[in-house]
């Protein structure tokens, strides 16, 4: 890692920031090295979908830049973000280089294709309150805090989302999300406030998520 950080140039965003565009020619991938990055992309009738959540260590950019193809997504600073820009060829010399990460950058691909044949099967498999729940206990174990309270199971999800990014990730319109929200506020199971969620009981959310191969408690 302290390696590849030598790599590219520094670079500071601020919040709401765009650091990558959809359909843009450019091939230089970034390395987040703080802050969080959402990825988000549009159709051509100007639907707008939440993709996936970006945190320091993650790379973005990577299949435009590999697949000499224009971005398909736009990657937007949720807070103020610090990242490495680092041209394409420079990369592949090093991952030429360093066996080690290039066996870790076939694991961080390999983790999000996985990632998104799950949201492909809970499409078909669960119903959406289940669906919604899944994306939550994802998050919560990828980005949860543990709030002051004493309590290892409750979670504040360290990242802001507003409903209709929960709804892009869930795979559900918003109407729907918004009723999924309340059946899990009403089971005990979430708390809401402005652009925040705390996960009430971790434990429990996994278990009504049907989430059991990937619960830690």
């Amino acid at each position: 890692m302290e390696d590849l950080m030598s790599l590219g140039t520094p670079m500071v965003y601020p919040a709401h920031r765009q650091l990558l565009q959809q359909g843009d020619e450019s091939r230089h991938v970034l390395l987040l090295t703080r802050g969080v990055a959402k990825v988000v992309a549009s159709s051509e009738s100007g639907y707008e979908m939440l993709l996936a959540i970006r945190v320091a260590g993650d790379l973005v950019g990577e299949m435009a830049a590999f697949e000499d193809q224009p971005r398909s997504g736009t990657v937007i600073a949720c807070s103020e973000v610090t990242a490495r820009i680092i041209q394409v060829n420079a990369l592949e010399g090093f991952l030429a280089r360093h066996h080690d990460a290039m066996r870790a950058m076939l694991a961080m691909l390999c983790a999000r294709l996985r990632w998104a044949n799950r949201r492909r099967i809970d499409f078909r498999a669960y119903d959406s309150l289940t669906r919604l729940a899944r994306v939550l206990a994802e998050l919560s174990q990828a980005y949860g805090d543990h709030v002051p309270d004493g309590s290892v199971r409750r979670q504040v999800l360290d990242v802001t989302l507003n409903q209709a990014e929960l709804a892009s990730l869930a795979g559900l319109a918003l109407p729907t999300t918004e009723k999924a929200l309340a059946s899990l506020s009403r089971l005990g199971l979430v708390e809401r406030s402005y652009r925040k969620i705390t996960v009430c009981d971790v434990p429990k959310l996994l278990v009504f998520a049907k989430v059991f191969a990937e619960n830690p408690y």
